[in-house]
């Protein structure tokens, strides 16, 4: 009878699904104030200002690259860069769904038209890794195009490079306890549910074949020429600065901003009588 019972707590400890996945837990230093924050954003901004104002000075052509699991803080990085770039020079780029023409042409094909040209910054928001990732475990594409795909990638990489295009990809890596923390959030903020769709739903069940995929894609894609830069992002803040830090020390520049300047004083020489302004329409003071 007791051997009984211990040969059912072996076969327990057998199948103890828990036992069964190990992954690298980040450690969490102390939450970062945000006045402290803040204070070195605005610092981090100006010298983003400086960078745009070398790469459109020097016609450089730069693709910035953001990768990683949903909810991994890919979205905040790239709206924190942008937002204080001109969009004439820094644009984002984050391409919807295949349509069935694209899904007939060369897979490269559709990301090949969002290429900077001389003088302008392209952030990816997700790229061409999509087919590393979600295509390959969701089962949006065969196998034998996944493999295509770890070949020729490589490849399509060097091309860009020799071209002296600027080549940075990231990675944003979270883990399981703080996306669903991140999920949870989404579903009770009305502004962010639309965040989260029904594929999000369906992947947390494969956290484990993501994994699985990820470091396949590294082990073909991380290459001297192009190399993956992995930002602990389970602190947002934290990888929002260390991520901007990162991508200036890569990317030599100087500085080239205008200098301040005075404003000549208006001019009103000119005899004109403006129409009334109660025949215009105007937006109603509701605040």
């Amino acid at each position: 009878m007791a051997e009984k019972k211990k040969n059912k707590e072996v076969k327990k400890q057998k199948f103890d699904k828990s036992e069964l996945y190990h992954d690298i837990e980040q450690k969490h230093d102390k939450k970062m104030k945000n006045k402290h924050y803040f204070n070195e954003l605005v610092k981090l901004d100006i010298e983003l200002v400086k960078l745009q104002e070398w790469v459109k000075t020097k016609k450089l052509r730069v693709v910035v690259i953001f990768e990683g699991r949903d909810a991994a803080g890919k979205g905040g990085v790239i709206k924190t860069i942008s937002g204080c770039l001109n969009p004439r020079i820094c644009r984002v780029v984050a391409l919807g769904t295949p349509t069935e023409k694209e899904k007939t042409q060369w897979y490269f094909q559709r990301y090949v038209p969002h290429l900077p040209a001389g003088g302008e910054i392209v952030l990816f928001d997700r790229s061409w890794y999509n087919r590393a990732g979600v295509e390959k475990v969701m089962g949006f594409c065969t196998n034998d195009e996944y493999e295509e795909f770890l070949r020729s990638c490589p490849e399509f990489e060097r091309m860009l490079t020799r071209s002296e295009i600027i080549l940075v990809k990231y990675w944003f890596s979270v883990s399981d306890h703080e996306q669903e923390k991140r999920f949870q959030e989404r579903i009770s903020d009305p502004t962010k549910r639309w965040k989260i769709s029904p594929m999000d739903v369906e992947s947390r069940d494969k956290w484990v074949e993501y994994s699985m995929a990820k470091d396949k894609m590294f082990s073909f894609t991380d290459t001297k020429q192009s190399p993956w830069y992995v930002v602990e992002a389970d602190d947002k803040k934290r990888a929002r600065l260390n991520c901007i830090k990162h991508l200036l020390a890569l990317i030599p520049y100087e500085d080239l901003t205008p200098k301040p300047f005075k404003l000549p004083p208006l001019k009103h020489d000119t005899a004109y009588v403006r129409p009334p302004k109660e025949e215009q329409t105007h937006v109603p003071k509701v605040y």
